[in-house]
């Protein structure tokens, strides 16, 4: 079985961790409040829980998905770890400061993404973006009642790392549209400005992107 170190313990990652686990993946969850996860690893025994570097430098593939503003300062901690591994980047850049008339703020530009930044940091990792532009009740299988599987657009510079991600997204319910190298990141990440747009003004949290192709 293929081993998946979890970077982050709050809702994404316990949400991807129990997505993993259906699957039949070995999952070790790394976090820095290991002691608050005694009841998660109750209620799923089959996972292991770690420090990030013991999940980083155990996994075969790495998910990041702490918040956008400790991503760095993780990636930093860890990249002994990364070196050669495929990490799948779920992370935002959202900054710190509340949304104004529903729209994020980001601590980016548009002409650098958090991705970029994190591939500087660990340059022999293999950094996907993926799963970033979707909340996490509807990472694993979502059901929108007509067997549309909705769109998960991904980019990177390592081909065999992209095949990896979209071998795991696609069992997860998403069609798989790879959209470049580390630079397109720039477009993925203000995804979820426009995806959480109508959960801040309507309280409507539960909606996907879809790609049409004629």
């Amino acid at each position: 079985m293929m081993k998946i170190g979890i970077l982050g313990s709050g809702d994404v990652g316990k949400t991807l961790a129990k997505g993993f686990l259906k699957y039949d993946y070995q999952v070790m969850v790394g976090s820095e409040h290991v002691e608050k996860l005694d009841e998660f690893k109750r209620e799923n025994p089959k996972l292991e829980i770690a420090t990030f570097e013991q999940s980083a430098q155990w996994a075969d593939i790495v998910v990041l998905c702490v918040k956008g503003t400790a991503a760095e300062k993780v990636v930093e901690k860890v990249k002994k770890h990364l070196s050669g591994k495929t990490v799948v980047d779920t992370t935002n850049p959202i900054a710190d400061a509340p949304p104004q008339n529903g729209v994020l703020k980001y601590f980016t530009s548009l002409e650098e993404s958090l991705m970029e930044r994190l591939q500087k940091i660990a340059p022999d990792a293999h950094f996907v973006k993926a799963l970033n532009s979707i909340g996490s009740g509807l990472m694993i299988n979502p059901d929108f009642g007509d067997g549309t599987r909705p769109t998960m657009f991904i980019c990177g510079d390592n081909e065999d790392a992209k095949k990896n991600v979209s071998e795991i997204v696609q069992k997860f319910g998403f069609e798989i549209e790879d959209v470049g190298n580390v630079e397109s990141a720039r477009a993925i990440e203000p995804l979820c400005i426009l995806w959480c747009i109508p959960g801040f003004l309507k309280n409507e949290w539960t909606h996907a992107f879809k790609l049409l192709k004629k």
